[in-house]
């Protein structure tokens, strides 16, 4: 398929990324899209003769050869949607781009990927918890995505480029500029081990309504997203805004009560809109992760002394299924009332000795 016509899709008069992906879809390929007879365009839903007679193919052709040069010269990849290399969560979007470019080595399809938001006023509450996350997070082989704003943003990447995790920074404008100018350094160390996006050409000025839609590659490109500190307005909120919109997971770390940076991440959690995060454990637990790190020496298993009559019963079960067990199962197998089998498992993973699970499922610890 010709990379010029891919390229040239994104400069179509009127034409979003959802109608480029119909297109594509009932033409077989860009490149047939811009030698369609106008009868055969007709036929698609929400193409009618004005949308026909607004069509600038030579031009978005011209704009496409001039985009090629740079991407050429400046050693950037065109990652178009049907590309195996387009990152799938995203894919899986109404409204994903249909073409992305690329910079930098990192893998968009990684087993794990996490999003890290939040203000640009950044408190050193606000870098502590990024500085924890982020090194919880090693064990899990995760990407982690952001911004590359001011503040959260920024020290999220900071804190991968540290302790060599990839990270991607998604961008507001082209990739032949940086905004923040400030963040130029960190940008370039993070081609080494993760890289750059962005859904628009060389160019595109970093104007304030290309954040909102940048926003929306963040959340969707990943597992789920994290909101570090947030005011009650602003980006951080909006991305959580459309993660929950795509049924991703939100998680938020909560902050005291009148701080201006933690009313958002408060706000988030009392509407249900996020998860309360206190560490990366919670968020593996939630996600139902498995450390990469597997292979670690086998630790010598210890009974339980102070367990009650019902918690060795479920206990037993537990072990003896060497795996995770479903509430359901476990009422059938210990013969014990939903209520009373709740509290006890309650009180066990208190204790420490056994886990919840995503699915309403259990497992010793």
């Amino acid at each position: 398929m010709s990379q010029l016509h891919q390229v040239a899709l994104t400069y179509l008069n009127n034409i979003g990324p959802s109608m480029a992906k119909v297109l594509v879809s009932h033409f077989g390929d860009a490149e047939s899209v811009f030698t369609a007879a106008d009868h055969k365009l007709l036929r698609i839903s929400g193409i009618g003769e004005k949308t026909i007679s607004q069509l600038n193919f030579k031009e978005a052709l011209n704009k496409a050869e001039e985009e090629l040069k740079f991407i050429e010269k400046n050693n950037i990849d065109v990652i178009f949607y049907t590309d195996s290399r387009y990152p799938k969560r995203l894919k899986n979007c109404g409204d994903s781009p249909v073409l992305l470019f690329s910079k930098g080595v990192a893998n968009l399809n990684t087993q794990h990927v996490i999003s890290i938001v939040g203000t640009r006023n950044a408190t050193d509450y606000g870098k502590q918890l990024c500085h924890q996350l982020v090194e919880e997070l090693q064990q899990y082989n995760v990407l982690v995505v952001s911004g590359l704003a001011l503040g959260i943003d920024v020290a999220a990447h900071k804190e991968c480029l540290k302790l060599n995790l990839p990270t991607v920074g998604v961008l507001g404008h082209g990739l032949d500029r940086i905004y923040p100018s400030q963040n130029r350094s960190t940008s370039e160390k993070m081609l080494e081990n993760g890289g750059l996006l962005s859904e628009y050409p060389s160019g595109t000025i970093p104007d304030r309504e290309n954040f909102p839609q940048r926003n929306r590659i963040v959340a969707g490109m990943a597992d789920a997203t994290v909101v570090i500190e947030a005011g009650i307005k602003g980006g951080a909120l909006i991305t959580a805004e459309i993660a929950n919109s795509y049924n991703r997971d939100v998680f938020a770390f909560p902050g005291r009560i009148g701080d201006d940076y933690s009313e958002g991440c408060n706000f988030l959690i009392r509407a249900n809109k996020a998860a309360l995060l206190t560490c990366a454990a919670d968020l593996a637990y939630s996600l139902g992760w498995e450390k990469a790190d597997n292979l670690k020496p086998v630790e010598q298993f210890v009974l339980p002394l102070d367990l009650s009559k019902e918690e060795q019963l479920i206990f037993d079960i537990l072990r003896q299924n060497n795996g995770p067990v479903a509430i359901d199962d476990m009422t059938i197998k210990t013969s014990l009332p939903t209520s009373l089998l709740a509290m006890n498992l309650l009180n066990m993973e208190m204790q420490g000795y056994i886990r919840s699970l995503p699915g309403k499922t259990y497992a010793i610890n």
